[in-house]
């Protein structure tokens, strides 16, 4: 399991003061990227070499407000991981109450779209943290 600490900054909440719902978003998107870079993951050399991660599917749910000021820890668990594909859950909570869960299906794909299968080493780092 990996850990990302961030703060809700005003930028990120609607007029009451609430986190806005897209902004989770961000959250989990900063927490897997982080969860892959320490892994040893370099998302830029995958790039170089023709490959990106793309978002193929997420299923979301909000349990409860985040506001301003707020410390937020983002949970990521690699869960299963395919040919081509991976699946990590996160949670993000602030101290012990679980604000929003996701499951998201990640994709390889070359620069063009089209799915590719993940480098050796890659999937390799992934399989060995993988729950699932």
């Amino acid at each position: 399991m990996h850990t990302f600490q961030t703060r809700v900054y005003y930028e990120d909440t609607d007029m009451a003061g609430v986190v806005y719902y897209a902004n989770y978003l961000k959250f989990i998107e900063r927490g897997r990227s982080e969860a892959l870079r320490d892994l040893g993951i370099d998302q830029s050399k995958l790039r170089e070499d023709g490959r990106v991660f793309v978002v193929r599917k997420l299923s979301a749910d909000y349990h409860a407000p985040a506001r301003f000021d707020d410390e937020l820890t983002v949970l990521t668990v690699t869960q299963d991981v395919k040919g081509a594909s991976l699946t990590m859950v996160q949670q993000v909570l602030r101290a012990d109450e679980k604000l929003f869960s996701a499951n998201v299906q990640i994709a390889c794909m070359d620069l063009a779209g089209r799915p590719q299968r993940l480098p050796t080493e890659v999937r390799r780092l992934l399989v060995q943290v993988a729950t699932g």
